[in-house]
């Protein structure tokens, strides 16, 4: 129904404004009794849930951050059977993210290319709306800095954002991989990625309960990068890396983007770059250590390829997009 359907009908629409009327859509759709049952599904895995980082997902398949940056679909997006939801990404004060357009569909090679620029509420906003609701779903957080602030002062933002969501998230994701907030990817360099997840395990080992940190990071590194990475993760001891942010690669495409200006690209075109990576992370680091593997999944054996690439879960989100609330309930049991 969604491809035959609506899709059609929304990619008649600006991928921006497509987007917010898909989300208020199935808030509609979910309370209408006859038509949620099309949709609706527990997420419940045949053979029990998944246990990682000390928490029990209900099954393998998560939503990616940057489909509900603030938080407001959250149990809506729980219904049609993610094992999670990672919100965000968040910063300490609300943007506006960069000029429209900045959300295009590249359909011939089934990907999108965003530049939307850490737009959000900021993250007062999310700690107001989390408390005061209650969600049947595992959830994360996933943080970045303000636009204006320097790389030298970003330690702090993160730390805020850390600190105000400790107790209203079940893990973080510590975004320094977005190819739309200048200089951010420097973030990802040996010294100033290992001081900035020091100081968020220091603030996790003074709480009272101690939650899982990861770190997200781009398909383009190089070899020496990724083992780089390796290092920090274990040296910093946090739980794991989500394995990968959008490209900026733009190599082997079937649309035209010289004209399309800047942006990271999502969907197939970074499928096997990111199982590449995490590859290269599962062979560097120890067992414990977990992978969130991100990039081009449109059907099970996508995630399939995943899991067995390293993947302990995985996270959809361009191929959400394309194939709709289907593909969750078809990868369920993975």
């Amino acid at each position: 129904m969604y491809k035959l359907i609506f899709r059609p009908l929304l990619f008649l629409f600006d991928p921006e404004k497509a987007h917010k009327i898909a989300l208020f859509s199935l808030k509609l759709v979910l309370r209408i009794p006859l038509l949620n049952l099309v949709y609706k599904h527990s997420g419940m895995r045949k053979n029990g849930g998944i246990d990682c980082m000390g928490l029990t997902f209900k099954n393998r398949i998560g939503l990616a951050a940057g489909f509900d940056k603030d938080g407001k679909y959250i149990q809506d997006l729980s219904q049609l059977g993610f094992g999670f939801i990672e919100i965000g990404t968040i910063t300490p004060k609300p943007q506006d993210g960069n000029p429209k357009p900045r959300l295009l569909r590249l359909k011939k090679d089934q990907a999108l290319l965003n530049r939307m620029g850490f737009n959000n509420e900021g993250v007062e906003a999310m700690v107001t709306r989390l408390k005061g609701s209650s969600y049947n779903a595992i959830i994360g957080g996933n943080i970045g800095k303000n636009k204006t602030t320097p790389n030298k002062g970003s330690d702090a933002d993160y730390l805020f954002c850390f600190d105000r969501l400790y107790d209203l998230v079940d893990y973080f994701v510590v975004n320094v991989s977005s190819p739309n907030t200048p200089d951010l990817r420097a973030l990802q360099d040996k010294e100033p990625l290992t001081k900035l997840l020091s100081t968020l395990q220091s603030s996790a080992r003074s709480k009272s309960v101690m939650k899982p940190i990861l770190v997200k990071i781009a398909p383009d590194l190089t070899r020496d990068q990724i083992r780089d990475i390796i290092d920090i993760v274990k040296f910093t001891d946090i739980a794991g890396v989500v394995a990968t942010n959008t490209t900026i690669v733009r190599e082997n495409l079937l649309s035209k983007t010289s004209n399309l200006g800047a942006g990271g690209i999502s969907g197939l075109p970074v499928r096997e770059k990111s199982n590449d990576v995490i590859r290269q992370l599962r062979a560097g680091l120890p067992k414990e250590k977990v992978i969130i593997g991100v990039g081009g999944i449109f059907t099970l054996e996508d995630a399939e390829a995943k899991i067995k690439a390293g993947a302990d879960l995985v996270q959809v989100y361009t191929g959400f997009i394309y194939e709709g609330p289907s593909m969750v309930r078809q990868m369920v049991d993975l």
